[in-house]
């Protein structure tokens, strides 16, 4: 989020900036934390130089920052690249996202579980938090809708965990899955991939957005297969031109959904700016507005969600996430 944001501003400025005025950045840190997130919210809010925030990264910390954002004496527009929780559709305003929920992520991931891959017997573990819980249950829906699969185990992990073992022994002895639905951040996936590895069962892994950057793990995440709203492999001269753009800034690093999504909100933002620097008009005129970005059209609707953008479902291959073909 923050390469990409930077280098969105830098090619802002590099035209001109906003009607002649650069136009900067203000890094924190919410370590993906509430009440970290809240005191952040707390001090932007509150100063008049902040125009927009760009954020925040996950669900937890944006619905309680967004909170603070649009209950304020003055608000200020809270536009997230990957807070994808269902909770967050329609809390205020001011609060805006430019990824699909949880609610399409689960969809797509069931509907690819069980018409791409036939699977009948699934296993879900899912972290015990906004994130994981919205994942699971849309996914767990979708597939019960579609008929046809059982799923054989729900089971709660906590960012703490230590150990998976005990479900993925229980699930083998129950005669192992066709498709483990892994709704949990990256270290989650990766402890259940090496805890897989060490009782010997090899299961085809799905995944949400979260377990984005898990292809650098290498062997253990090959095959691994993940729902996302955006891979560097889509056509387009839009999106290469920001991947090339990107490869030249940060060598050696390869953007994520979520950085495309930042650099498409810093231009959305430009766009509005150049009309008007009041909040509210800011609020208004993104509300109102369409863009055509890096990761596709933006267009809002009434509760700052973006129903038309897809989701594609990619594939770890040699340390690189492909797009599944036919999609």
């Amino acid at each position: 989020m923050r390469h990409a944001a930077e280098l969105a501003v830098k090619e802002v400025n590099a035209r001109g900036g906003i009607r002649g005025r650069p136009l900067a950045l203000r890094i924190m840190d919410d370590s993906g934390r509430a009440d970290v997130a809240i005191g952040l919210a707390q001090q932007l809010v509150n100063d008049p130089a902040v125009v927009a925030i760009i954020g925040h990264l996950n669900s937890t910390a944006s619905l309680a920052a967004g909170r603070i954002y649009g209950e304020a004496r003055s608000p200020v527009v809270m536009i997230s690249p990957s807070a994808s929780s269902p909770d967050l559709s329609g809390v205020n305003r001011y609060m805006f996202r430019v990824c699909p929920s949880d609610l399409s992520h689960g969809t797509r991931l069931a509907r690819y579980a069980r018409q791409a891959l036939a699977a009948k017997r699934v296993g879900v573990i899912f972290l015990d938090d906004d994130y994981g819980r919205g994942l699971r249950l849309s996914f767990t829906a979708e597939l019960r809708r579609l008929g046809g699969a059982q799923v054989v185990e729900e089971d709660p992990m906590l960012s703490t965990t230590t150990s998976l073992e005990p479900y993925l022994a229980r699930l083998a002895q129950k005669g192992g899955v066709d498709a483990l639905m892994l709704a949990t951040d990256r270290p989650g996936a990766e402890l259940a991939l090496r805890e897989m590895r060490r009782l010997g069962v090899h299961w085809t892994t799905l995944g949400g957005d979260a377990l984005s950057g898990i292809e650098a793990t290498g062997a253990l995440a090959e095959g691994v297969r993940m729902s996302v709203a955006w891979l560097v492999d889509q056509p387009g001269d839009r999106n290469a031109q920001f991947v090339n753009a990107y490869a030249r800034a940060y060598p050696g690093e390869r953007p994520d959904h979520r950085g495309a999504a930042a650099y498409d909100i810093v231009y959305m933002l430009a766009n509005v700016l150049m009309t008007t620097t009041d909040r509210a008009e800011i609020r208004d005129r993104l509300s109102r507005s369409s863009y055509d970005g890096v990761t596709g059209k933006i267009a809002f609707d009434s509760n700052g969600d973006v129903p038309a953008k897809p989701v594609v479902i990619g594939t770890v291959r040699e340390g690189q996430i492909v797009t599944e073909p036919g999609q």
